[in-house]
């Protein structure tokens, strides 16, 4: 997810969080600009006098296997009154009205942009609200809305992850509670402004990776337990309070394998720090949420079944001119590895004094899931063996492998059973010609847990072998691929079979053989 945003149709491979995708959108909204009134709101209770607004954009029309980062402002649909914004939850739908499973189309993100405001410092970030595929739903406190203007220009970057081999279209759907400038209420509602806060904030695509076993006593904080997570100096996941201010709300987006998202405050020379809930106090420091992921998804923290918490309705925190918000990100770091990973969470402020000092005020209260399990997450995967043993597979001298149509060639689990083998300290070079597809198709090589044979699902397969490694999302596209379409083994595996599968379309798996330097000039073995 990403501030970013401009004028007209642009489709680049750059990616703005998320969080949390494939895909060539036309860019033609079916919903009326008015949107479609819906009977009910997906939150509750309401603000007086709010519209409830369904819309849609798309259709989108999703490649075989794509992955790639759209920006578009062609037509975004949006309310056609001037009023104020007071929550937004988004979906996907297919053109029959159900919302895809997860494990065959998913929101990786989606990220609202509204360009008329750069600049405006009174209205915040150009970014009002994201959203990846756990779907968090954003919710003002009664009495707040974010000051939306009709003729406001919109922009939608979004990731759409085709997990499958298949076309299909979607719609990108988004509800928003909405209070028209003409109704009495507005008069009442005081304008409240984002903030974007991310641990790799600026960043086109900002990702970093958590590998297994890194971090202390199983977790991994990002940017705290990162080797030099910000070379030039300049902390990403800082803001610098610009003028005396309420924080009004907030609420965490990480990716599966994550565990919460924290919000800090740091006033130097401040006096007292009450005892935290959630972290150590220090001085000068004062914890101010923490957002938990809260998955229901039974495997543990592994998959997209997840629901962020987010604040209370009363939770208020005062800031001041030269204070500092800071974030970090805190995953699992036991289970497996997590590749592209996210941290951030969008902090809702107004202008004013009279809210509690954190530093004199316990403020750190427990949230609030924003909705509970979802039934596109009802596959989970993992349960009955549907693919061959690949250990068990012939070893052929070969150290050349191509990926084409979705298969590995030489080692893939649904091929002729023989896996390329070659002597350790030597590698075998995979290359992507899946990459010369329209709009292109990437895959990676991911080590997985032998024998890596389940049922594919949104909790299986995982990056969960003793011995760790990723090609990245072999392309030429820009972020989120690596630029290259090869890859080569590390030269320091030791002699052994290793599985692996692909992260952008899991349900492809292969392995290699590693043989002892003093083996026969002859790959042996069965």
């Amino acid at each position: 997810m990403s501030a970013l945003g401009g004028v007209g149709r642009r489709r680049v491979r750059a990616a703005v969080l998320c969080v949390l995708i494939a895909v060539a959108a036309t860019g033609v909204a079916t919903a009326a600009t008015a949107g479609t009134k819906a009977k009910s709101s997906p939150w509750a209770p309401d603000q007086p006098g709010v519209q409830h607004l369904q819309f849609e954009y798309g259709p989108i029309d999703i490649a075989p296997g794509q992955n790639n980062i759209v920006f578009d402002d062609d037509d975004v649909p949006k309310p056609d009154v001037d009023g104020y914004i007071v929550g937004i939850a988004p979906n996907l739908k297919r053109p029959n009205g159900s919302v895809p499973p997860v494990d065959v189309t998913h929101l990786h993100h989606g990220v609202w942009i509204n360009n008329s405001v750069r600049g405006e410092s009174d209205r915040g970030s150009a970014t009002f609200f994201a959203a990846g595929e756990e779907k968090t739903i954003m919710k003002l406190p009664a009495g707040y809305g974010y000051p939306y203007k009709a003729d406001d220009s919109w922009t939608i970057n979004y990731m759409i992850h085709n997990l499958t081999p298949g076309k299909s279209k979607v719609f990108i759907t988004y509800d928003i509670d909405f209070v028209p400038s003409t109704a009495p209420e507005a008069a009442d509602i005081t304008p409240a402004r984002p903030i974007w806060m991310d641990v790799e904030k600026g960043k086109v695509y900002p990702v970093f990776d958590v590998l297994k076993d890194s971090g202390a006593e199983g977790v991994y904080t990002y940017p705290d337990d990162a080797d030099n997570p910000y070379p030039n100096g300049r902390a990403k996941n800082e803001w610098t309070v610009d003028r005396d201010s309420i924080l009004l709300g907030t609420a965490g987006h990480l990716h599966p394998g994550g565990l919460h998202d924290d919000l800090f405050l740091d006033r130097a020379g401040a006096v007292g720090t009450p005892t935290s809930s959630a972290v150590e106090s220090t001085p000068g420091t004062a914890h101010l949420f923490r957002s938990v992921a809260k998955y229901y998804e039974p495997a543990g923290a592994v998959s997209w079944d997840v629901s962020m918490t987010g604040t209370p309705a009363d939770w208020r925190v005062q800031v001041h001119p030269g204070d500092t918000l800071r974030v970090n990100t805190t995953y699992d770091s036991k289970r497996a590895s997590w590749y592209e990973s996210m941290g951030i969470m969008i902090v809702w402020m107004t202008d004013g004094t009279g809210a509690p000092d954190p530093f004199t005020t316990k403020v750190d209260v427990k949230g609030q899931v924003t909705h509970g399990h979802l039934p596109e997450n009802d596959h989970h995967g993992g349960k009955k063996v549907t693919l061959p043993d690949a250990t068990k597979f012939k070893k052929v001298p070969e150290s050349q492998v191509g990926i084409a149509g979705y298969i590995y060639g030489t080692g893939d689990m649904t091929g002729p059973k023989k896996i390329p083998a070659v002597k350790a300290g030597e590698t075998i070079t995979f290359t992507n010609f899946d990459d010369k597809v329209d709009n292109g198709t990437w895959h990676s090589i991911t080590a997985c847990e032998e024998p890596c044979n389940k049922e594919t699902g949104i909790a299986y397969p995982l990056a969960d072998a003793a011995v760790q490694f990723d090609s990245g999302q072999l392309g030429t596209g820009g972020p989120p691929t690596v630029d290259t379409v090869t890859w080569s083994t590390p030269t320091d595996l030791d002699p052994g079979t290793y599985t692996y599968f692909c992260r952008i379309h899991p349900f492809m798996r292969g392995a290699f053989a590693i043989e002892p330097s003093g083996a026969s000039e002859r790959a042996g073995g069965t």
